[in-house]
């Protein structure tokens, strides 16, 4: 049986990895824009600054499932186009309107996906829709802690947990691993 030699990394690869390139890329474009010029000095600068910044603060890679489906990923958009004008025209008219400050609510919405990616993209979508922000997060337990505008009663916080499973079982519709999609499908 043939003995496989370990694989020694190159200068190169140690300083960046295929993988690594994207957020590379984006973090010099980011620098760029903070510095508003586009120039040789301002390319290399960033190109360095970023480097040092991906070695000092590392983040792990994030799994993505590798499947797209362009229907769900339509209902999506439009689900959440919907909710975020909807819910605009309600928080000026909270806003507006006169009478006692609405009530808040701290709720805990359990998701039933454990990828960081689809965890992310459902607390992101729901910090945009106004009127919900997401307060916390917890990785490991799959927990999102919102916290939700105008809830004086159990039935809009349930209608909160109802559009965050919608949200999710879209996200995993769309972006989803084979098994998630088939868990949620049931």
């Amino acid at each position: 049986m043939a003995r496989r030699t370990p694989r020694t990394v190159t200068g190169m690869e140690f300083i960046v990895r295929f993988h690594e390139l994207p957020l590379l890329v984006g973090l010099v474009v980011l620098w760029m824009m903070l510095w508003q010029e586009a120039s040789l000095l301002s390319l290399v600068s960033g190109i360095i600054v970023s480097i040092v910044m991906m070695r000092v603060f590392y983040l792990p890679p994030v799994a993505l499932a590798g499947r797209f489906n362009p229907w769900y990923a339509l209902g999506y958009l439009g689900y959440f186009l919907w909710n975020l004008s909807k819910a605009s025209f309600e928080v000026a008219w909270l806003a507006l309107r006169p009478g006692p400050v609405p009530m808040t609510s701290i709720i805990a919405v359990r998701l039933r996906t454990s990828s960081d990616f689809i965890i992310t993209i459902v607390g992101l979508t729901i910090s945009l829709i106004p009127g919900s922000l997401v307060a916390e997060v917890d990785r490991f337990g799959s927990t999102l802690y919102l916290h939700v505008l105008n809830t004086p009663s159990q039935k809009q916080i349930t209608k909160m947990r109802h559009d965050v499973a919608t949200i999710e079982r879209l996200l995993i519709l769309t972006l989803g691993s084979k098994e998630e999609v088939k868990a949620v499908r049931r």
